[in-house]
């Protein structure tokens, strides 16, 4: 295929793009499919019938809140606390509670429109901040295990994904049967943050064709959808079109492609990628610098093509999270400049080694794990089919083959890679270079430790009758105590996909029964102690778990009150409030939101202000229609204003349990200066745990969870004679 680089990109634009489009019936080849219910239309089917999450008792809120605070407490300070909630529950609290269940009338979740603001208003970069990791397994095929090969087989598994989700052929997640609501899965493509004066907006595109290369920090695009969504490029095309863009990306010195990096923008200061989009775009919405900012923020996802070849899972890991930081002769020419962290990012490293970086403000993990290990399994079923035809799909249809198709068929595409050329006017490569430098400072003020524990993972912690997320959450709790000698706020997240609109709920690790099993693991007590200790925290983890799951946890239900409290919400604003949208439903096309403003579920509490409070909201209207809101009033309600608050939403250790077979490693940077953060996957006979943390020996915490993993196993053996109790599996 030969590489074109258009005389004019605004006229390649003209030529390729077209009217808003259909998702109309079209001609496919038949498929062998699993035994579930994959008729069009069945994605969305339950979401009518989803329940709302639930606003529970005021009283039992902060019952909770008291519980979930005192082991980090001493008994003073939990009777300043105690103080506190009963004067709230006298005075604030009822009136708060009020609001809130106003507010929540015509909404689909309370929390939902203070979870996407909290995020869109965070004005710290993106990068090792926010934004997630997974690292793929390698691919088992032999010939896919190079940066062409598996790149384009990763392409082609997402354009798949893409097209059952866009005509509705997606199963609907379950659990045990339970429908879990499906509206975060149209946001994972073609879906981008943009950053305004005023905050960030998140804007889609339902109906973008063409996806975005990045190799040598360099831009390319080329449509691989037409407008019924089917795939009109082959494996073997894409193939070539990436070995083109690959050469024609070489043959720009590395000097030169640095000093037009403009991927390096997405990494900086929110307000600064304002201003700096701003100058991008000053000449006007048709000029060539917005024309690029258009196919870029429109494009399904970007795929990133690295020029390293890292090794370790450590290695890895941090390329895929963050980049690599490598300064020759004062240029960089590390990974870290071929991103763009607004978007959906699959990376692939020149030894085929893949993960994906993805932007979660409209997403949670466990919907961009269902899309990564769908797109895993895929490829592999793919390569079955070319063993045995007769080998299952995971789709209800296929795209029509392309080489069988007329060209004219496709309708108004363009299927030639295009460069994306920037014009750098003096300001942006400037700004450029500082961004550039102080992204590499960001990288270097970050470390990153991957421990592949392969003794033994869920087999055999289900087998000595624990839950393995609590017996993993008990590993973390002793680490940290028996390096530190105290126990501090850690933060794991509940889904809670079960109710419409439903994001995570904060589980609260530590406990009495946590801290009593930590001080007894570390003293020179009998081994049967120890177990009986443990298994009574794991216990405890195991019915919080539950409680969270089913919404009946505090954070997020409290952090809704803070909310109503700090937008001083009068009974006209929580009346009209969000009018662009009364069923509490987003914009397809644009929309505001965000949850404790860091917290996904990998990470627990809101940025503080300067006094250590959450971060306040910006008074600059919802993009949904709220009208500004006025200031809230002068005197802090008792909750907020206890040292008990500050403490619980300090996080040290931020936690998140996803993965399955299908990844290697799965993690995200630290939510706080002087704490870890810890992103971990249990397989059945192993387990991966990603840590980071601004250069708190790392490594030593990784050490010295390896011991007490090997250390527990020789006390359950010890004690193995007794009878185990039922196991908690399934709880």
């Amino acid at each position: 295929k030969s590489f074109a680089t258009p005389k004019s990109l605004n006229e390649s634009l003209m030529t390729s793009s077209s009217p808003t489009r259909s998702l109309g019936s079209s001609q496919t080849d038949p498929a062998t499919v699993y035994p579930y219910d994959t008729r069009p239309g069945i994605t969305f089917a339950h979401q009518d019938a989803l329940p709302k999450l639930p606003i529970t008792e005021l009283e039992d809120v902060c019952r909770k809140y008291l519980e979930a605070v005192k082991p980090l407490q001493t008994k003073r300070e939990h009777a300043d606390t105690v103080a506190a909630v009963r004067e709230f529950l006298k005075t604030d609290g009822p009136e708060l509670q009020g609001r809130l269940k106003k507010y929540a009338n015509n909404k689909s979740s309370y929390i939902e429109q203070f979870w996407y603001d909290s995020y869109l208003n965070y004005d710290n970069p993106v990068v090792l901040n926010l934004n997630p990791f997974f690292l793929l397994e390698d691919d088992p095929t032999p010939a896919r295990r190079n940066q062409v090969t598996r790149a384009s087989s990763l392409v082609i598994s997402s354009l798949a994904f893409v097209r059952a989700l866009r005509r509705e052929e997606l199963p609907p997640d379950k659990i045990r049967g339970a429908p879990l609501c499906m509206s975060q899965y149209p946001r994972i493509f073609s879906t981008a943050r943009i950053p305004t004066e005023n905050g960030c907006v998140m804007q889609s595109d339902p109906t973008a064709k063409h996806i975005v290369v990045m190799c040598h920090s360099q831009f390319y695009w080329f449509d691989v959808l037409d407008d019924n969504s089917d795939i009109i490029i082959t494996e073997r095309d894409l193939q070539q079109n990436l070995q083109a863009i690959i050469d024609d990306a070489q043959m720009t010195p590395i000097q030169l492609a640095a000093k037009s990096a403009v991927g390096v923008l997405s990494t900086e200061n929110r307000r600064i990628w304002a201003g700096l989009r701003d100058i991008l775009t000053q000449e006007g919405s048709r000029s060539n610098n917005a024309e690029c900012m258009r196919i870029v923020d429109t494009a399904l996802f970007v795929l990133c093509l690295d020029s390293t070849s890292p090794n370790s899972a450590a290695e890895l890991s941090m390329n895929i999270l963050c980049g690599t930081n490598v300064v020759e002769k004062g240029v960089q020419v590390g990974t870290c400049t071929n991103r763009w962290y607004d978007k959906l990012q699959i990376i692939v490293c020149k030894n085929g080694s893949a993960g994906i970086n993805f932007e979660h403000t409209g997403v949670d993990g466990h919907s961009v794990l269902r899309m990564a290990s769908d797109v895993y399994t895929d490829t592999i079923l793919r390569f079955a089919r070319t063993i045995n035809g007769n080998a299952p799909s995971l789709w209800a249809s296929q795209s029509p083959d392309p080489n069988k198709r007329d060209p004219a068929s496709f309708g108004d595409v363009c299927t030639t890679p295009h460069k994306l050329e920037w014009n750098m006017v003096p300001e942006l490569s400037m700004a450029l270079r500082f961004a550039e430098t102080r992204l590499a400072d960001l990288i270097n003020q970050n470390e990153f430790e991957v421990l592949e524990f392969s003794h033994y993972g869920k087999n055999f912690i289900t087998s000595m009758g624990f839950s393995p997320d609590a017996f993993v959450q008990m590993a973390f709790q002793a680490a940290y105590y028996g390096l530190y000698g105290r126990v501090e706020s850690t933060y794991e997240p509940a889904m809670t996909k079960f109710f419409l609109h439903g994001r995570t709920e904060a589980i609260r690790t530590v406990s009495e029964a946590s801290v009593e099993f930590v001080k007894k693991f570390c003293e020179n007590a009998p081994a049967a102690e120890k177990v009986e200790a443990l298994r009574k925290a794991c216990v405890k983890h195991t019915s919080i778990t539950k409680e969270c799951a089913k919404g009946l946890g505090q954070d997020r239900h409290l952090y809704a009150l803070f909310c109503v409290w700090q937008r001083g919400l009068d009974e006209e604003t929580l009346s009209t409030a969000d009018d662009a949208s009364q069923d509490g439903s987003v914009s397809p096309d644009t929309y505001g939101s965000s949850p404790l403003s860091g917290s996904f579920e990998t990470q627990g509490s809101s940025p503080p202000d300067a006094l250590g409070r959450l971060r306040p909201f910006s008074d600059a209207s919802s993009i949904t229609g709220s009208p500004p809101t006025k200031s809230p009033p002068p005197r802090v309600p008792s909750i907020f204003s206890d040292p008990g608050w500050d403490r619980l939403n300090n996080t040290i250790l931020s936690t998140s349990n996803c993965g399955n077979p299908s990844l290697r490693a799965f993690g995200f940077g630290p939510t706080s200066g002087d704490g870890f953060g810890i992103g971990y996957i249990i397989k059945d006979e192993s387990i991966s745990i990603s840590v980071s943390s601004k250069h708190r020996q790392t490594k030593r915490f990784v050490d010295t969870l390896q011991n007490y993993f090997l250390e527990i196993r020789h006390l359950l053996r010890a004690t193995q004679s007794r009878e185990l109790p039922r196991s908690m599996a399934r709880e």
